[in-house]
């Protein structure tokens, strides 16, 4: 079968894990696939014209796409897959018109109802469309990890600091921005302690040494593997919800306890006492922090039952397989139809 995937970039996150990181899979079941930017020129000037005879699945992600393009790829693709893994309906967490919409709910609603099928990457992005379209036609496929890149932490006990990680972007980052507080009374309170911050741009807290790390894919996986403990803080509303725990994933594959708030999937990622702790007051946070701080064993023993968990349920073979039995549903040969 040939496959088109509309990507933002080669090099974004989400091309990155949820269609680059399962072609290689695809591809040994006889798939061919094909990745290209929506930003480029190529998008227009050249995709329209071949969509009848040379792609049998287009995959759209996360673009929500103009009513009359839309309509126009509708006209000549044989089967169209659209694939999102953020609340895309709404503003994101720190926009200052606020979260919500109209245009991006439109249009997002236009979009899972023009597709054939619609994956998403959670159970509440899930909900949200299948409150819009046929509930038949949608179904979650989370973001999965190659566990090969991943070496596991060490954990040695006779390491002077605890350092704890942080992965993501400078869009992401900002949700630490706004925890400073918390992160320097736990400097404060606990001077072992140093954050290693994995991204494109550095944190600066008065109270909490700061390990910058730029970004690379090449490096990020030995940097995490440095650590200790991994962190994620969300805020609590509707952009959130739409996350899909990547950086949760990354921490336990790489074998690091995590400590998150509960808020959205990574109330189902991280397991209390089993793989990490799910913490909310700034009470809770320095005492997971603290206990975790103390035991290397029991940072040890947590990380390597998140690693268990991402190798039974988030291994990329997984959502390979996934994608596949949605593949299998689309018609071969079938002739482009008008929708």
């Amino acid at each position: 079968m040939r496959i088109t995937a509309l990507v933002k970039s080669h090099e974004h996150v989400c091309c990155r894990y949820r269609v680059a990181g399962f072609r290689a899979h695809l591809q040994t079941l006889g798939h061919s696939v094909e990745i290209r930017p929506w930003s480029s020129g190529w998008f227009l000037q050249q995709l329209f014209p071949g969509l009848a005879t040379s792609i049998d699945v287009l995959i759209i992600q996360r673009k929500l796409l103009p009513a009359w393009q839309l309509n126009q790829l509708r006209r000549r693709v044989r089967w169209l897959i659209y694939d999102f893994d953020d609340s895309i309906f709404l503003h994101s967490s720190y926009n200052p018109l606020g979260q919500d919409c109209p245009k991006r709910f439109a249009q997002f609603r236009h979009m899972v109802q023009a597709a054939d099928m619609v994956v998403a990457g959670n159970a509440f992005l899930r909900d949200q469309a299948d409150a819009l379209t046929d509930p038949a036609k949608v179904v979650r496929i989370p973001t999965c990890i190659d566990l090969s890149r991943y070496t596991l932490a060490r954990h040695d006990a006779d390491q002077p600091r605890v350092k704890l990680a942080w992965i993501g972007s400078s869009s992401t980052l900002r949700g630490l921005e706004k925890i400073d507080g918390l992160l320097n009374r736990l400097g404060q309170r606990l001077p072992e302690l140093e954050l290693r911050v994995i991204c494109d741009r550095p944190l600066q807290l008065d109270h909490l040494p700061i390990d910058f790390r730029p970004w690379s894919e090449a490096t990020e996986t030995r940097d995490l593997a440095e650590a200790d403990i991994g962190i994620s803080w969300l805020p609590d509303d509707g952009w959130s919800a739409g996350k899909c725990g990547l950086k949760v994933l990354q921490y336990m594959a790489t074998g690091l306890p995590v400590i998150a708030n509960s808020v959205g999937v990574q109330k189902h990622l991280v397991r209390p006492g089993e793989t990490g702790f799910l913490v909310d007051t700034p009470n809770e946070w320095e005492a997971a922090v603290r206990q975790l701080a103390g035991d290397p064993a029991l940072r040890r023993r947590l990380g390597l039952a998140g690693r268990r968990a991402v190798e039974s349920e988030y291994q990329v073979t997984n959502g390979a397989a996934a994608w596949e039995r949605v593949l299998n549903l689309a018609p071969r040969g079938a002739s482009t139809a008008a929708k």
